[in-house]
């Protein structure tokens, strides 16, 4: 398995605000990164806003059969979509779901059911040769691209069936300045954390906050 601090990091879903506010951070500790859209030009005009020399965009197919660690972080909406388009190129890899399958009404966000159980699940249902782990769901975008935040000072809850991969996406994310990555339990306990997220955001609409997580061991 490649040491994923040594690997280019392919960003799915790149030009939406959490990816874009990840492949941002990662290349701002000096990790290659390449973020993905179904526009190869879309994603280039975002990379190129940053004018760091380790970000670069591509169209998602080709980020996907670049990278040995892909981070799935497209919308809801078009998640199982994209997952499947893009699962000949993300075998054998660590696939990393951030998806948090979410609606919202006039009362505020809510979790989704979902068949597979969970995003993550999901993901893996439909990548029966790569190793998915969930992580960066409860981590906000608005913070994530702030640069005023030098120092983020949140846990970030790592969920996989594969200890090697939990480990690595662990490292991953202390990677980033104040993260610490937690193991927070197979892939089946991922829809608990996705949902969590619904929380954050009532908690965040209250107190006008970005809030996130620490863990207390």
């Amino acid at each position: 398995m490649a040491n994923i601090l040594e690997t280019p990091i392919g960003i799915i879903g790149g030009t939406g605000d959490q990816g874009r506010g990840l492949a941002y951070r990662f290349a701002t500790v000096g990790l290659e990164v390449l973020i993905g859209s179904r526009n190869a030009d879309r994603a280039n005009e975002i990379a190129a806003e940053y004018a760091l020399p380790n970000l670069r965009g591509a169209d998602n197919a080709s980020v996907a059969a670049a990278c040995a660690i892909v981070i799935i972080a497209v919308p809801w909406a078009g998640h199982e979509a994209i997952v499947k388009e893009l699962e000949p190129y993300l075998r054998g890899k660590i696939v990393v779901d951030c998806v948090n399958p979410l609606g919202f009404d006039e009362k505020g966000a809510y979790a989704l059911k979902v068949a597979e159980g969970s995003a993550c699940e999901q993901a893996q249902a439909l990548l029966p040769e790569s190793t998915v782990v969930g992580a960066f769901h409860n981590v906000s975008s608005v913070v994530l691209l702030n640069p005023e935040v030098t120092e983020l000072a949140i846990d970030v809850l790592v969920l996989g069936d594969d200890r090697a991969a939990t480990d690595q996406v662990q490292a991953l994310a202390e990677s980033l300045p104040g993260v610490r990555g937690i193991y927070g339990g197979r892939l089946r306990n991922a829809s608990q954390i996705e949902a969590f997220t619904a929380n954050l955001i009532s908690i965040n609409r209250r107190y006008k906050a970005h809030s996130s997580l620490r863990i207390t061991l």
